[in-house]
């Protein structure tokens, strides 16, 4: 991950820090935009990395440009949320953390012992928690996993796209996630 950009030391989210716990696009591209402001972002992958470095070409250094271009100006570390110590490692992280940006299933935290409700709000007054998720957590469709082509199918985006009298097509990039990763709903 670079972190040689002078984004990451100016800016008008200087001095926030952020803890990014999300993978793939809509949470990796609202924490981009965070370091692009200055926040310090540290983006934390599993033992076996976020698998979007695999995702290419093109590779530079062995890493997707994909990963590259999502992660820039964020400092990244390894850890596993299946141990204890993974999980003090990431409270200990939290501790003094701004924001909090992670996009599990809902549900995935509480089973780990690290619910909103039951532990990050009372430990953590002030930390402001963005869970990004497909369908939110209740509902008809609550916990259910989102994918940006499937969303553009439910809402009817992919109908107004693609040939005259053609089948319905998605749009060229992942507008979904993408407006997602600009606009969340945030929690205090």
């Amino acid at each position: 991950m670079g972190t040689d950009n002078e984004a990451m030391s100016t800016g008008a989210l200087q001095g926030l820090k952020v803890v990014d716990l999300s993978r793939v696009l809509g949470g990796p591209f609202c924490t981009q935009v965070l370091a692009d402001h200055g926040a310090d972002v540290i983006k934390l992958e599993p033992p076996g990395g976020d698998e979007t470095r695999a995702w290419g070409p093109p590779f530079i250094d062995g890493v997707a440009a994909y990963f590259s271009g999502l992660n820039r100006n964020k400092h990244g570390i390894s850890i596993d949320l299946s141990t204890d110590a993974g999980r003090d490692l990431l409270l200990t992280l939290l501790e003094d953390a701004d924001v909090f940006v992670e996009n599990f299933k809902p549900g995935t935290l509480e089973r780990w012992g690290l619910g909103y409700d039951a532990v990050l709000a009372e430990r953590f007054p002030a930390l402001v928690h963005c869970a990004i998720s497909g369908f939110g957590p209740t509902g008809p469709l609550g916990g259910l996993p989102g994918y940006d082509a499937v969303i553009q199918a439910m809402g009817g985006l992919m109908s107004v796209n693609g040939e005259a009298g053609g089948e319905p097509l998605r749009v060229g990039v992942p507008i979904v996630d993408m407006v997602t990763g600009l606009n969340q709903r945030w929690a205090s």
